[in-house]
């Protein structure tokens, strides 16, 4: 197409913009965790292979301070902090949950699957592990249910 047509065709509006959904490869997720721990790692492999673009950061204090700074209450917390835009993900959040709260946007400060439950993504691979995911909402950080994992507690 010339660029004569073209401009005549754009201004009569004969061009429709389509709106897509962000891909995750355009989107950051830092992840903030300790320089040696394992489960992190296939925490953040997931997620790259997800199409994430993954940062990892370790230095000194940074997993404490991201902790501080986006007030993740000490009940909620997990080995590891993802952050995506205006969300954080604490502790072993499941693919799933990641890619819901993505794409639906809710009103939430982030998610957080406290501790280290084993069978959740990057600590093993268990078919009959269970457990739940939290949404803390803003301002005040409490915790509702997001999302139940597992066999037994599948489902919303």
């Amino acid at each position: 197409m010339k660029r004569r047509t073209f401009m005549c065709l754009a201004a009569t509006g004969a061009f429709t913009v389509v709106a897509r959904p962000m891909l995750a490869s355009q989107l950051q997720m830092d992840v903030y965790k300790e320089p040696t721990c394992g489960c992190c790692e296939a925490w953040a492999k997931v997620m790259a292979d997800a199409d994430f673009n993954v940062v990892l950061h370790h230095g000194e204090n940074a997993l404490a301070d991201i902790k501080l700074k986006l007030r993740i209450p000490e009940a909620m917390k997990g080995c590891h902090t993802a952050v995506v835009g205006d969300y954080f993900f604490e502790g072993h959040v499941p693919l799933e949950a990641v890619q819901k709260i993505m794409n639906e946007r809710p009103q939430s400060a982030g998610l957080a699957v406290p501790g280290m439950p084993a069978g959740s993504l990057g600590m093993g691979d268990d078919p009959n592990a269970s457990y739940e995911v939290l949404s803390l909402s803003k301002p005040d950080m409490k915790p509702t249910l997001f999302m139940r994992m597992g066999r037994r507690l599948s489902g919303r």
